[in-house]
């Protein structure tokens, strides 16, 4: 990877959720990347190397990069001045900077975000597909909560669903679906809110037809096992029967006879249940049992 590239990776992904809490309300589209030097810093010194550098700007600190006598700073446009003196630095260890909790729990997000993206760029590029499928240019794959312990698999987006609004689960009008009605009202069964959870789809794009789904997720599967590898979720809800062939390492005649059980997949925990819509009378009778038997020391959910 480029330094370029990443930097433009990192554009996409500057946000409130990862800026400094004290700067949250002073953050916009004006001002991308305030209060998101000393992630960033670490990011770039992850792939690139070199030193993590720190300065002070009108008694602001600041952090950048110098590299094979290079400085970067991907987040200098905060200051919204001409030119930076970079002359007086100190030298600062990712150990003494990661001591803060907050700036720790920020990068690892923002880590993640990073190699999640590089997942989808290469998702996106994936051609197998290509007679079956309608890619979504510039989406992403992922849908964040705001912990990454329970992932819930979807079978394949919608063409107009959550990869247009952003959020799994919602409508564009950020209107909660009715599927996800009943998945919030199963999450709360264990103190959980939609929010809280990560979402992912087993096949990535947009299935022309649904005769394709079996062959589509035999192609994505090695794009959802990188993404799992980078997430490393306590637990995974593969949700109706398309996501669980999918995932699952073998067959089974009925999905009745998968459902609610506990699979090690990889490494990973998988529980396949009933798909949420209310259309179905176990959308939600037929995984009540399950969730409660989530909130399970095994798990170490909650």
């Amino acid at each position: 990877m480029k330094l370029d590239k990443l930097e433009k990776i990192l554009n996409n992904l500057y946000s409130n959720e990862i800026c400094s809490p004290t700067c949250k309300n002073q953050r916009n589209n004006d001002n991308k990347t305030l209060e998101h030097c000393a992630i960033v810093a670490l990011i770039i010194n992850d792939y690139f190397g070199g030193d993590i550098c720190k300065i002070k700007i009108n008694g602001i600190s600041h952090y950048f990069n110098h590299i094979n006598d290079k400085i970067i700073d991907f987040t200098a446009s905060q200051f919204k001045i001409n030119k930076i003196d970079y002359s007086d630095y100190t030298i600062k260890t990712r150990t003494g900077i990661l001591k803060n909790a907050d700036t720790k729990k920020r990068y690892e997000m923002l880590k993640l975000k990073v190699e999640l993206s590089l997942i989808d760029e290469k998702i996106y590029n994936c051609n197998l597909c290509s007679s079956m499928v309608e890619k979504f240019p510039n989406s992403k794959t992922v849908s964040f909560g705001k912990q990454k312990d329970i992932v819930i698999l979807g079978e394949a987006p919608a063409n107009n669903g959550w990869r247009k609004s952003g959020i799994a689960w919602y409508d564009t009008n950020h209107k909660l679906l009715p599927s996800g009605v009943v998945l919030q009202k199963l999450l709360s069964l264990i103190d959980l809110t939609i929010e809280d959870t990560f979402f992912l789809e087993a096949i990535k794009c947009y299935p022309l037809d649904r005769r394709y789904l079996n062959k589509c997720g035999n192609n994505c599967k090695k794009f959802l096992f990188m993404q799992l590898e980078v997430i490393k979720p306590k637990v995974i809800l593969s949700l109706g029967d398309s996501a669980t062939k999918t995932i699952l390492d073998f067959k089974y005649k009925k999905f009745s006879e998968v459902v609610g059980k506990v699979f090690d997949i990889n490494g990973f925990k998988v529980i396949p249940i009933y798909h949420p819509s209310p259309i179905s009378p176990l959308s939600y009778k037929g995984n009540e049992e399950i969730f409660k038997n989530l909130n399970i020391e095994e798990f170490k959910i909650i």
